[in-house]
């Protein structure tokens, strides 16, 4: 039921008319919180108010009702206190936007008039103008702010849109009364995804019919699951035949390409300079993500995450291609970028160096045609390739063009974008877009594609999106000039057209490609399933799997070497050392006969051939043992034995690690190391502290019994017999080194006479002497110091073995035994601790550790980069990802295959029931859109 008849019934059903029954400064409601209209039907309030009385207003009639319903007022008249500034607000309004259209209406008048009389003026004006919307702009956004903050209600958000018009003004209203509107809610969200993508932004209308809007919407999402699948072929691999096409942009430098792509974007990205700044090509990718706010970039292939900030985006790119050498000035390696943004339609676009005509002083002569081969690498079949020319320049000078028509000669492929078109009179821009001599199938395209540069102050363009700027600034000068570049000449024109066009093309192009796409893919599949199926026996294999096992199989080793590695282990480990501690003391204090000079040695006045005899009543030798045991006890065992074991330990797991498959894997090998570190350090303060706390007592006293002085005496003998073959076999390397025994005993016996006092030598031999080099006669020193160590030893070993030193009693004539005694009891009081204190903690603590830094602790790529350090790992996950892509893609194909097969018996239906009318594309495949 219309308006019209509700109207009319109500009419019917009213008494007669009684011009203050329904006046709507009487009506309030009081639950809204401010002043609302009643909601009186159109016809009402239409209805011609009554005029108040000279000098009176609505307050002069409260009295009349009732002199005691003062509180009633009270409200009444905030009411009305309340919306004389909301009538001042409205009429303030409204006048700065009848101020805001008629200072754009000068403005592009004003812009087309001064161009002609200079760029100052031009900028001049333009800066004026701009500042007159700026200040619209910015009373309107404050007056939302304190609309919003003042709680305005329903009428007033009713009859004052966001544009700051009255909505019961005009036509259009969409309200009783009005037009209704075009579009319901529901069709406004279905396609505002498409709507930003192409150009359309909030404050300009879409004029995109909703068939229109639902074929574009339907276009993004074919174009966004090709783009897909491209990405998907780019990580197979580099063959020509695993590539769906692309947009490759080329042009003269300084022609804007930059600023077409930057202007499709909506953002300033791209490296700019003056000595030829993009050396490398950029592969840009453009992904719209319709319910995302956050606009980003991503360099794939760098890894460094989501980019918000464009800038950082553009000396990222800056640093890429002037890290080209100047030598080269150019090369092939292509630069990934992906922008992710509900303002960028889903395009797949290359960016190639610029061609150039001179040679730049510095630049390699070769430059020229280095880039004319980088393009012509890029623009072969089947890549769109979109030509960027100036319109100031003549197209017949276009090395774009030039290069198209050898590669396109039909310019089947080639979209030509003509820059500048505000650079040239209108006239002449048209007649360029309609150029008959370099015809292209898909056309010219005309745009301004840059924003003027404005003074600064209040009349300075506002901080709108990029893209809007220069759409704007498009929007002006092509508007200014309807009789070129209107609707009735059917010239495209603006960056919005463009968008639109590249997207449409890049998924024609692309679904033209899908078949022979598809059956490359089906045989890469078949080889790549082939050799899966030989060189690894179809075993299935992932990163998580492989160091999954990895870890286990570490894990074993690690507990197999726990079972072995006990007590009695540390026990042989911590004696050994002690040993050589005892060996050091005994040769301190009993043994040594340094050679020091060659100067006559004096006597001894107690040797030590001289202890059997002396031991058991001289205080020397008493003293002697006594010194040594306190030096031993407080050697410090526990920082000793517990540096010995956790070396050990550390050692250990080192070999572990080298016998698993971690052992080529440099990031496995620093997390184990690092685990076993950590724990290793964490005890070993406190394992040091305990120990050294349980071997006091043997500081101040010792107690030996016979069983223990039997052992010690085993033991020790054992130990000097080593001793005694180590010092053999020393003096037989030094007498190897002098060229034999005979050599040796010349060398000996000389320095033997010299010691006797029967040769006197000066200088101590510094020079030689003898007929002996002063290195021949270190050597003989050397000889003669281990010929009495091992007569020394020989000797002790003879006197442990008597039976003077067959018990306790004997221990200051038996120095080492009881030592060695002194060394067994600090070792069997030490291992105890170490056990439970550092062995122990260890084995338990270590596999968790390990699990937390090779296992639960790792992110996926971090799982992924270790386990493609192994060559023969990284070859096996490479076939399997590869076959895995390729499934992926031909189950993509079929589903796009099939989808093209949906809309094509779609178009052969529309066809039949238009007469045979239907679009095509050019190949005689039927589909529901065209290039437009």
């Amino acid at each position: 039921m219309n308006a019209a008849r509700i109207s009319s019934r109500i009419a019917r059903r009213l008494p007669v008319r009684q011009p203050f029954a329904y006046r709507p400064l009487h009506q309030h409601n009081f639950h809204a919180q401010t002043v609302l209209r009643s909601p009186t039907p159109a016809h009402f309030q239409r209805q011609e108010r009554r005029p108040w009385p000279s000098g009176s207003n609505a307050t002069h009639n409260v009295p009349t009702i009732r002199t005691i319903s003062f509180y009633r007022v009270l409200p009444n008249l905030a009411v009305k206190l309340v919306r004389i500034p909301a009538m001042l607000g409205g009429a303030v309004v409204g006048g700065l936007a009848y101020l805001q259209y008629q200072a754009t209406q000068a403005g592009n008048y004003a812009v087309d008039v001064l161009k002609k009389g200079g760029d100052w003026a031009s900028q001049t004006a333009g800066g004026l103008f701009g500042g007159a919307k700026d200040i619209a702009e910015q009373t309107r956004t404050g007056w939302e702010r304190t609309k919003d903050s003042m709680g305005i209600g329903d009428w007033w958000r009713q009859h004052f849109h966001n544009d700051g018009t009255a909505s019961g003004l005009g036509e259009g209203s969409g309200g009783p009364g009005g037009e209704p509107p075009k579009q319901s809610r529901a069709a406004a969200a279905a396609v505002v995804g498409t709507g930003a993508a192409l150009g359309y932004t909030q404050l300009e209308d879409d004029e995109r019919s909703g068939e229109e809007a639902a074929r574009d919407d339907q276009m993004m999402v074919l174009t966004k699951k090709m783009i897909e699948i491209r990405s998907m072929l780019q990580m197979i691999g580099k063959s020509d035949t695993l590539l769906l096409p692309s947009i490759v942009v080329i042009g003269f430098q300084s022609s804007g390409k930059s600023s077409v792509l930057e202007a499709i974007v909506g953002h300033e990205f791209l490296p700019k300079g003056s000595n030829m700044i993009t050396r490398r090509p950029i592969e840009l990718t453009l992904v719209n993500t319709p319910n995302a706010t956050a606009e980003y970039g991503e360099f794939p292939a760098l890894g460094l995450g989501k980019i918000s900030d464009f800038s950082l985006i553009q000396k990222t790119l800056t640093d890429l291609n002037l890290a080209v050498p100047a030598s080269e000035c150019v090369s092939d390696s292509p630069i990934q970028l992906s922008i992710y943004s509900r303002n960028v339609p889903d395009l797949s676009l290359i960016d190639l160096p610029g061609y150039i005509l001179i040679n730049s002083e510095g630049q390699p002569p070769e430059l020229s045609q280095k880039i004319d081969d980088l393009c012509e690498k890029y623009i072969q079949a089947p890549n769109v390739i979109l030509a960027i020319s100036d319109a100031p320049s003549d197209l017949a000078n276009s090395a774009a063009l030039r290069a198209c028509m050898r590669v396109d000669p039909r310019g089947e492929r080639t979209i030509g974008v003509v820059t500048k078109m505000d650079l040239v009179e209108p006239s002449r821009g048209a007649s360029i877009l309609r150029n008959r001599d370099y015809p292209l199938r898909l056309g010219y395209v005309g745009v301004v594609s840059r924003v003027p540069q404005q003074s600064g102050g209040i009349f300075s363009r506002s901080n709108n999106n990029f893209t809007d700027s220069v759409t704007n600034n498009e929007t002006a000068y092509f508007s200014a000039h309807p009789s070129e570049f209107g609707k009735s000449s059917e010239l495209a024109v603006g960056i919005r057209t463009l968008r639109k066009k590249l997207m449409r093309v890049l998924e024609q192009t692309m679904a033209s490609s899908l078949q022979s796409t598809s059956d490359a893919v089906q045989q890469e599949l078949e080889e790549a399933t082939y050799e899966y199926k030989v060189q690894y026996n179809d075993r299935p294999l992932s990163a998580e799997s492989y160091l999954a096992e990895s870890l286990d199989a570490f894990k074993h080793s690690f507990k197999a070497f726990a079972e072995s590695f006990g007590r009695q282990k540390v026990r042989e480990l911590l004696k050994g050392e002690l040993d050589q501690r005892v060996l050091d003391l005994l040769a301190q204090r009993y043994w040594n006969k340094p050679i020091n000079d060659l100067e006559p040695s004096l006597p001894e006045p107690d040797p030590l051939s001289a202890l059997p005899k002396d031991g058991l009543d001289s205080v020397y030798w008493h003293r002697k043992l006594d010194a040594s045991t306190s030096s031993l006890t407080k050697l410090g065992i526990g920082r000793l034995a517990t540096t010995v074991v956790a070396n050990a330990l550390q050692s250990e797991v080192d070999r572990l690690i080298a016998e698993s498959t971690f052992a080529s894997h440099p990031f496995a090998q620093q997390a184990i190391t690092a685990a076993s570190t950590g724990i290793l350090n964490e005890r070993f303060l406190g394992t040091s502290d305990q120990v050294e706390n349980c071997i006091k007592p043997y500081k101040y006293e010792i107690e030996v019994n016979d069983s223990e002085w039997a052992t010690g005496r085993q033991e020790i003998t054992n130990v000097l017999t080593h001793e005694l073959k180590a010092c053999e076999a020393a003096v037989k390397n030094v007498e190897n080194d002098l060229g034999g025994k005979r050599r040796l005993q010349d060398v000996v016996g000389y320095i033997n006479r010299i010691r006797k006092g029967e040769v006197v030598l000066e200088g101590n031999g510094v020079g030689g002497a003898g007929g002996f080099s002063a290195a021949l006669l270190a050597k003989g020193r050397e000889a003669l110091f281990l010929r009495d160590r091992a007569t020394i030893l020989r000797m002790r070993i003879a006197a442990l073995k008597s039976t003077q030193c067959s018990n306790p009693a004997s221990k200051y004539a038996c120095p080492e035994i009881f030592l060695d005694v002194v060394a067994n009891k600090l070792t069997s009081t030490a291992v105890l601790f170490l056990n439970v204190e550092l062995l122990s903690e260890f084995y338990y603590n270590f596999p968790r550790e390990l699990d937390r830094r090779l296992g639960r602790g790792l992110a996926k790529s971090e799982v992924e980069r270790f386990a493609r350090e192994d060559k023969k790992v990284r070859g096996h996950l490479d076939a399997i990802r590869r076959k895995e892509l390729l499934e992926k893609v031909l189950e993509k194909m079929k589903t796009l295959n099939m989808l093209e097969e949906r809309e094509r018996g779609e178009g052969h239906r529309e066809a039949a029931v238009g007469g045979g009318k239907g679009l095509g594309t050019g190949n005689g495949r039927k589909r529901s859109w065209t290039i437009v």
